[in-house]
């Protein structure tokens, strides 16, 4: 049965499936049950529906007790139920501007993209913000831009901005400049005093990019109550 002619109800929770093994990695239908309040014969059939598709696989991992146990993640199949951001003309307009402009005329292309991000990021993250706050909010524009983004503590006592996806992916492949300028992005809004650095990389083969944040010269702000994340 095809995604257009599953009933909505399957449709949904199928969706909602690959959205934890999207943002969650690995992980077996006991868990998956749990958090979709569902039995774990039901995500089952769910998950072998989806593996006829090609759009999950499996991996068996040792457990305590028991034979081991099924692991699901998703293939590269599954990135189209994802935002792509029109992967095929994003990489053909790629290759136009270099052919025609060349190294340079492409260099131009990403610092003018960069350029307005830029305005649009600092028109939503204050400089006055605390450092928690302004990775909230960006958090919250790059998911609004598809990367399916969310910040987490990390074990140092800094933060890791998560992004799940990356809607540019194929264009990303084709000009690894696109994520050099991401980190310069970055670092302009989250301000000075801020150190980041890139820790996982989907282009790498990661599932995932993830950037770690600290403030180098951490200021109290008088009165300022830092949010939780």
């Amino acid at each position: 049965m095809s995604a257009k002619t599953q009933p909505p109800g399957e449709r949904k929770t199928r969706r909602a499936i690959a959205k934890l093994l999207k943002t969650e990695g690995p992980i077996d239908s006991a868990q998956l049950a749990e958090r979709l309040g569902l039995t774990a014969m039901a995500v089952r059939q769910h998950l072998y529906a989806l593996q006829r598709e090609g759009l999950v696989t499996h991996e068996e991992r040792p457990v305590p007790i028991g034979r081991p146990a099924k692991f699901w993640h998703l293939t590269r199949e599954a990135d189209h139920l994802f935002p792509e951001a029109y992967a095929e003309l994003s990489v053909a307009l790629i290759n136009s501007v270099k052919d025609a402009f060349g190294d340079e005329g492409l260099e131009r292309v990403l610092t003018s993209r960069c350029a307005r991000q830029k305005s649009d990021y600092t028109k939503r993250i204050r400089p006055g913000d605390s450092l928690a706050k302004k990775l909230q909010e960006l958090a919250k524009v790059r998911t609004e831009e598809g990367y399916m983004a969310e910040i987490r503590r990390d074990d140092d006592g800094g933060y890791l901005l998560v992004e799940n996806h990356c809607p540019i992916c194929a264009a990303a492949n084709a000009c690894q400049g696109f994520c050099s300028t991401e980190l310069e992005l970055f670092r302009s809004v989250l301000g000075p005093g801020v150190d980041i650095e890139r820790a996982e990389h989907i282009i790498r083969g990661d599932q995932r990019c993830v950037y770690r944040v600290k403030e180098v010269f951490p200021q109290r702000r008088k009165g300022a109550k830092e949010i939780l994340v």
